[in-house]
């Protein structure tokens, strides 16, 4: 029995197959439905999990190599949220781009975990190292 981490089966397992140069997406509330690509729905209410509580766990056994983010999230959002957002994936370099270009990546990763984060564009496509 997992009696410590992250205890949601479908998250662990999801989590050991994101290997070597690997994509793994965590997303926000409103991030659209991929059918493509296996999804684990974390989310609850609003902001029950949010995309750093799980980034924060998945990070606590796993290392990432790179992340994405839309570029319209450092628009839309506060320095308090974006500072946050750094300080959650220091030590990890993060590339912005353009909310279309960010959307083109997801069909590539090998899963997607939904939170119910409301911070608009909260979305991360996370690397595997």
């Amino acid at each position: 029995m997992v009696n410590g981490g992250i205890l949601n089966p479908h998250v662990l397992s999801l989590l050991a197959r994101v290997r070597h140069t690997n994509a793994l997406v965590i997303a926000d509330r409103g991030f659209p439905f991929w059918p493509q690509i296996e999804t684990v729905d974390l989310s609850l209410v609003d902001d029950v999990p949010t995309v750093l509580q799980v980034l924060a766990a998945a990070r606590a056994n796993h290392h990432f190599v790179q992340a994405c983010m839309a570029r319209e999230f450092r628009k839309h959002n506060k320095p308090a949220v974006r500072e946050r957002f750094a300080k959650a994936l220091q030590g990890i370099p993060t590339k912005f781009e353009p909310h279309g270009e960010f959307k083109k990546r997801v069909p590539g990763a090998i899963g997607l975990i939904r939170t119910g984060d409301t911070i608009q564009y909260a979305n991360l496509i996370l690397i595997s190292g």
